[in-house]
């Protein structure tokens, strides 16, 4: 990846905005997770998904004032057929449906009038999701010492300092990340007994609530859409289970809303979460597009595969629209980057003064 300092001086030289006849293809679709203001603490390993209200704000200021249009994804959809226009789209897409969704994000985008895309883990709604990322960051902020069964075998990890922490942390999260969805939800739930978290109370406070998204459906600028029914990697369970959670989320979403959930977003999106069958479930499931969170453009003339699009997956540590319109423009975005994994020890001083 180019240095930040060189994609702001590519900014500030004019360099990006000539890039993007070559490398901007149609547009871009940006991916947020959480909207909402910093949060207290120092252990905070999820913190690049966390975006100011204010840093969204601007940016929706800084892409409209860049001559951006803001698209939906079905139009995302329609312009992928046909020749690139002059004036390059910005798709906006929100995952995870979080409860802070409504308090600060939706207000910002109702002010601007932009089209956005919600994608919806339906059993979260529920009350029946597993959010054992939030889980194991409370286990492992509580306590200096972890143990747990890791490949039938009892491992002990020291988490005594911040970077100690931080480190079990990504470690138990990337080992997490490899099992299927029943061996996930068992490993998470011993954790959190062992260490007296509490799984379901941490899940049942994460996301909207049904009221919430029967408001936001009712905006003509919304575009309600699936995520599965559990958040899980689909490429980890077999074909029969995979389908039935891209079914399964989306008939009930349409059932809820009164809608018709036409498109999907592939839980964590990265390259070990979903792969080539995975792309063909969802078009089997009836889905018209499927995103992930695989850096990129998206391209003109029928060259974006519309059931693996890619996104460029905002990191809420960078606050600089420079790099914004850096990145929107397609320079310093390299190939298939695994957006949603937890960044390791040397990300975080490289982006701690972003």
């Amino acid at each position: 990846m180019i240095a930040d300092a060189g994609l702001q001086l590519a900014y500030l030289t004019g360099v990006a905005k000539l890039a993007e006849r070559h490398r901007g293809g149609a547009g871009v679709i940006l991916k947020f997770d959480h909207v909402r203001p910093p949060r207290a603490g120092a252990f905070q390993p999820l913190r690049w998904m966390d975006v100011t209200p204010e840093f969204l704000d601007r940016a929706l200021r800084a892409m409209q004032r860049w001559g951006y249009e803001f698209v939906s994804i079905d139009d995302v959809c329609k312009r992928t057929q046909h020749p690139a226009s002059s004036r390059r789209f910005v798709c906006l897409t929100f995952d995870g449906a979080y409860r802070d969704f409504a308090t600060y994000a939706y207000p910002i985008l109702s002010k601007h009038r932009v089209p956005f895309t919600l994608y919806v883990p339906t059993g979260f709604v529920d009350g029946i999701g597993e959010a054992w990322w939030l889980a194991l960051e409370e286990v492992v902020a509580r306590h200096s010492r972890i143990g747990l069964m890791i490949d039938e075998s009892e491992r002990h990890f020291a988490a005594d300092s911040a970077d100690g922490k931080y480190q079990v942390y990504v470690l138990i999260y990337d080992w997490l990340r490899t099992l299927p969805p029943a061996a996930l939800s068992a490993a998470i739930g011993d954790l959190c007994r062992r260490y007296g978290v509490d799984l379901k109370k941490i899940s049942q406070g994460v996301s909207l609530s049904w009221a919430d998204l029967t408001r936001i459906a009712r905006d003509d600028r919304a575009t309600i859409a699936s995520a599965t029914v559990h958040y899980n990697a689909v490429a980890r369970a077999n074909d029969a289970e995979a389908l039935r959670e891209m079914t399964m989320g989306k008939s009930v979403l349409e059932t809820a809303l009164g809608i018709e959930s036409r498109h999907f977003a592939f839980p964590f999106g990265d390259r070990q979460s979903f792969g080539a069958r995975d792309v063909a479930l969802a078009r089997r499931a009836g889905y018209a597009s499927a995103v992930s969170t695989r850096s990129g453009v998206v391209m003109a003339n029928g060259k974006s595969d519309l059931h693996s699009l890619p996104r460029i997956a905002w990191d809420g540590r960078r606050k600089s629209l420079a790099l914004l319109r850096a990145f929107l423009s397609g320079i310093g975005l390299p190939k298939q980057r695994d957006e949603s994994r937890v960044p390791k020890p040397e990300d975080r001083s490289a982006t701690s003064k972003r």
